[in-house]
């Protein structure tokens, strides 16, 4: 069985389609978020290269970080990687701490 990873919204680790059973029926709301430019940029990237809209690629990413595993795959990590230096999203995981805000008003 392959593992499913981020960037091939196809697969699952049953079959291709997922049986109509197996689909969990959910209601989405709207989220206004803030986020930093270059980060945002990634984002969007990474998820228009797995056929994902935004807010499922956010989905993934949280529901994979909050039991601890990673939400990507070496081909989506490699992606991720020529994302972050087309964008100059040249800083770390733990930058949000660091962040300034420029548009907020002082």
């Amino acid at each position: 069985m392959k593992k499913r990873d981020a960037v091939s919204k196809k697969t699952s680790p049953l079959s291709d389609p997922i049986p109509r059973e197996l689909k969990i029926p959910v209601e989405r709301v709207q989220l206004g978020v803030r986020i930093e430019k270059r980060l945002s940029k990634v984002l969007k990237g990474i998820a228009e290269s797995a056929d994902l809209t935004v807010g499922e690629m956010l989905e993934e990413i949280l529901l994979h970080s909050f039991v601890g595993a990673q939400p990507f795959g070496r081909e989506a990590q490699k992606k991720i990687e020529q994302l972050k230096a087309v964008y100059n999203l040249d800083y770390d995981a733990h930058a949000s701490y660091r962040f300034e805000d420029k548009t907020k008003k002082q």
